[in-house]
């Protein structure tokens, strides 16, 4: 072996050894795999959520019970968790009640209600369950009134109707459809003499408890003294509020259980006069129209994904941390909201959550939960507005962040605001949707003449003008969004109805601005409305830093390293110092010293000639 040759075989034994020592002290010092698969120092804050101590280690099926208002977006996001994760979720739609009841006596993994427990004014005793909850919003909505009419053989779809006379007919106070008050929102058609068949829930239901808070808030007198009637008692003074509608014999109203029982009937060939409150959803299912319902401004409006966000802006939210009924909502403001793109009776619905191991509730169900709700926060309210509901804001999200991570046995991964793909979320805080909804046309403006085009379900099918008014024609009956105009006058009708203060429904604002920006007049959002208002933006803390539940679940974590590949780890960094320094050493040990040939010199071992 030349000089060269030597010194490279020695420079790549200390290269080899060196390496080994790295492997040995490496195995000694690196610490196990996080869930994520970084080490904990390491990874960002925005990915690392306050879990409790003890995760699931499977998703176990879990079941849950209650609301049929929100079922169909529930429904929805269960077939495509199985569809793409394998996640088992059974969902019995039996109604708000129900799913409250079933939370509380522990047969339910989690509930669903529009309500919460213990609603005050309530003449139902509903105690809070003896388990540790918290509730959370999953998607917010609009109680549609889906009605089944006919002029001359032919579906009317643009039917109108004021709050005032809404709760007319619900009350059995107008029991006809060409009564004049339902004229009066309706001047260019001429409806038909025929009865109004109302058909109400026959089971505990939170649309129902939302249409009495509505009733007892804005239709106080009507509210009280059909509930006289039916036998109802009174609770501070007004008729309580109740999720199993109160009905008198003898006034042909109808009853059906669940919002599927209700939509249903209304939607059956024979049923023509039939008209109900129900979720938004199951107007579009059946193909059949809503009426629009006036709001404070002065227009009509159907309940569609844009005119909810609008009038959410004015939801009222618990803020407060330490109360059970933390993120409920109060909607009064929301029913007298001016701008003329708000639905009245919008709303969300929640979910019930388990936050301690209570009733049969394991890590491994949390687990499942906890990324459920990771998804639907997210990645599911895309298909809100597709499904007939309206998504939640970035406020609501935020805070149901932090509501899935009090589930036990949870872990759900946090990623930023641009992974959410939430269709309400703008850069600037805001509601982008809320931001974007158009305003109403002018024909959706109370007065002589109303839009032709239909609703909900029926929205491709105009009805033709069959009344008087002053229509010049379909294009000029619906008329165009934007431009400047009146605002009109209020959009709760002069009646006999007075507020729980005793004082009688005003009018609403009037005022003149453009109606297609996002700043107006006295009616139209502002600017802090859209970005500050109500149930929008107050939740979190403005300082707050943002983050979001991921719209995907959770990645498969890995395993901690554990004591095995540690071992493998320092008994390889050995081996290559061994295999580096043990052969020169006993190469050096073994090497016999040969004798030269007899009778040669040192020149005949270097090959020359003896003298």
């Amino acid at each position: 072996m030349t000089t060269i040759t030597a010194q490279r075989a020695r420079v790549a034994r200390a290269l080899v050894v060196v390496l080994g020592i790295v492997f040995v002290v490496l195995s000694a010092v690196v610490p196990g795999n996080t869930a994520t698969g970084a080490p904990a120092a390491e990874r960002p804050d925005a990915a690392r959520a306050a879990v409790p101590a003890a995760v699931g280690n499977v998703h176990a099926p879990i079941k849950g019970e209650g609301s049929t208002w929100s079922a169909n977006a529930l429904d929805q996001w269960i077939r495509n968790v199985w569809s793409n994760y394998q996640w088992k979720i059974t969902y019995n739609q039996q109604g708000s009640t129900a799913g409250r009841n079933a939370f509380a006596n522990g047969t339910a993994d989690f509930g669903v209600s529009e309500i919460p427990y213990a609603v005050s004014n309530s003449n139902e005793q509903d105690l809070r369950p003896q388990r540790d909850f918290a509730y959370m919003p999953i998607v917010a909505g609009g109680t549609a009134f889906m009605y089944n009419l006919q002029i001359g053989g032919k579906r009317v779809t643009n039917l109108r109707l004021s709050g005032n006379t809404i709760a007319k007919i619900f009350t059995a106070e107008i029991t006809r459809w060409n009564d004049p008050q339902i004229k009066k929102d309706n001047p260019l058609l001429a409806l038909p003499a025929i009865p109004i068949v109302p058909v109400v829930r026959s089971d505990g239901s939170g649309a129902t408890a939302q249409f009495s808070i509505w009733m007892r808030q804005e239709q106080t007198a009507l509210w009280d003294a059909y509930c006289e009637k039916a036998g109802r008692p009174m609770v501070n003074g007004h008729c309580g509020i109740t999720s199993n509608y109160p009905v008198v014999p003898g006034t042909g109203f109808v009853s059906r259980a669940k919002s599927n029982g209700v939509a249903s009937y209304v939607a059956q060939s024979h049923a023509v006069g039939a008209i109900t409150f129900v979720e938004y959803s199951y107007a579009l299912n059946a193909k059949f129209p809503v009426a629009k319902m006036l709001n404070e401004s002065g227009y009509y409006t159907e309940p569609t994904a844009q005119n909810v966000a609008v009038a959410l802006l004015r939801a009222k939210i618990n803020q407060d941390k330490s109360s059970p009924d933390y993120l409920t909502q109060n909607l009064e403001d929301v029913y007298r909201f001016g701008d003329r793109r708000v639905y009245p009776l919008s709303s969300y619905s929640y979910i019930i959550l388990p936050t301690s191991r209570d009733a049969g509730f394991t890590l491994d169900k949390g687990l499942t939960l906890a990324d459920f709700g990771a998804y639907f926060l997210c990645e599911g309210q895309q298909q809100a507005d597709v499904l007939g509901y309206s998504p939640l804001p970035i406020n609501l999200v935020q805070a149901g962040q932090q509501q899935i991570r009090k589930i036990p046995g949870g872990d759900p991964v946090i990623k930023g605001i641009r992974d959410c793909n939430n269709p309400t979320f703008s850069p600037d805080g805001g509601n982008r949707l809320a931001q974007t909804a158009p305003y109403p046309p002018a024909c959706d403006r109370q007065g002589s003449t109303q839009c032709l085009t239909g609703t909900g379900g029926a929205k491709d099918t105009s009805t033709s003008p069959s009344g008087g008014g002053s229509s010049d024609g379909p294009d000029d009956a619906n008329g165009g969004s934007g431009g400047p105009g009146d605002a009109g006058s209020g959009g709760r009708d002069p009646g006999d109805s007075d507020g729980p203060d005793g004082s009688d429904d005003g009018p609403g604002g009037s005022g003149d601005g453009p109606g297609g920006g996002a700043e107006g007049d006295g009616n139209g959002a502002t600017e802090d409305d859209l970005v500050d208002g109500g149930g929008d933006a107050e939740v979190v803390d403005d300082a707050a830093v943002v983050e979001l539940v991921s719209a995907t679940p959770q990645s498969i974590p890995l395993a901690e390293s554990g004591i095995v590949p540690r071992l493998t780890m320092g008994g390889l960094g050995l081996a290559m110092i061994a295999g580096a320094v043990l052969p020169p050493l006993l190469g050096r040990r073994a090497r016999p010293v040969l004798p030269g040939p007899a009778g040669l010199g040192r020149r005949g071992l270097a090959g020359g000639a003896a003298s």
